[in-house]
């Protein structure tokens, strides 16, 4: 079982390597650089893709790295690595003599309309209102291949949570000096999905036959978390005090307006799809998934 993937090097697909792995499949990564177990993007464009069982695309470039300003050359950055490795990886499958059975594609639960009110499930309607639900749109449908030889699954991540990475990775030193606190009001959704569950709902749409379509990757607690929630959890897990709020303006002057949305404002979504194809959450509660992350 050779699954291709995208990004398999950063924090998810690290964490999806290891489970497939573990399951006794082969991986190989698609990345920059030849070497074992990898195929180079060049390679992949020249001789197309090897006989595979699956195909993972995991790649893009953090949209929240503060050491990147967000202008037009940045934007066009983050567009490229997500929809131009989609395009290649998509062609690539399209043209291959024994296509692979399934092709998943990881993206953002940045598609829906952020809404203090609103819960979302995979039926929702969005991904035309801004910067990155218009992003999120282009991303998906770069994906879509012609008929129904490969089954074709999407799935829109929350803020992914785990140890060593993601967005709890900055998070944490100032949480454990005590400076730590809601950003904005804290009022706002804060759909969270823990490392682990990413990468199991992965592997459950490569391993699960009748799975196709668009799964949500939130755990099911998150759709009543509010920021405020998730800071004061992890105060606790960490046993220090959370009070100290991140003022609007000091985010929007670190990302810009319209990266800081993505941190000042978010969504309600359910995981519904996700739990009717039989996907068993590690991590469904907050408390849980944060005692892991800082254990």
């Amino acid at each position: 079982y050779l699954s291709k993937s995208g990004g398999g090097t950063g924090f998810v697909g690290g964490a999806l390597t290891q489970l497939l792995r573990s399951r006794g499949h082969e991986v190989t990564h698609v990345s920059r650089r030849p070497g074992p177990d990898r195929i180079s993007w060049d390679e992949l464009s020249r001789s197309g893709l090897r006989p595979c069982d699956a195909v993972v695309n995991l790649a893009g470039e953090n949209v929240l790295n503060p050491l990147r300003r967000w202008d037009d050359a940045f934007r066009r950055v983050v567009i490229a690595s997500r929809v131009e490795t989609t395009k290649t990886l998509a062609k690539a499958i399209a043209e291959a003599e024994r296509p692979p059975r399934a092709w998943v594609l990881v993206t953002g639960v940045g598609y829906y309309r952020p809404s203090p009110t609103a819960e979302y499930t995979e039926e929702s309607p969005g991904g035309d209102f801004d910067f990155f639900s218009r992003l999120v749109s282009a991303w998906e449908a770069a994906a879509k291949i012609p008929g129904d030889g490969t089954r074709q699954v999407v799935v829109r991540s929350g803020v992914v949570l785990g140890k060593g990475g993601g967005a709890i990775s900055q998070m944490l030193w100032p949480f454990r000096l005590g400076l730590g606190g809601p950003v904005g009001s804290g009022l706002q959704p804060f759909p969270w999905i823990h490392v682990r569950d990413v990468a199991g709902i992965v592997c459950h749409a490569l391993e699960t036959e009748g799975v196709r379509g668009v799964l949500n990757g939130v755990s099911p607690a998150s759709s009543g978390t509010s920021n405020a929630d998730f800071t004061r959890e992890l105060g606790s897990a960490l046993g220090r005090p959370a009070l100290l709020p991140l003022p609007g303006w000091a985010v929007r002057g670190v990302f810009g307006a319209e990266r800081a949305v993505m941190l000042l404002e978010g969504q309600r979504v359910a995981p519904k799809r996700t739990l009717e194809s039989g996907y068993c959450f590690v991590y469904p509660d907050l408390p849980s998934a944060l005692q892991d992350i800082v254990s």
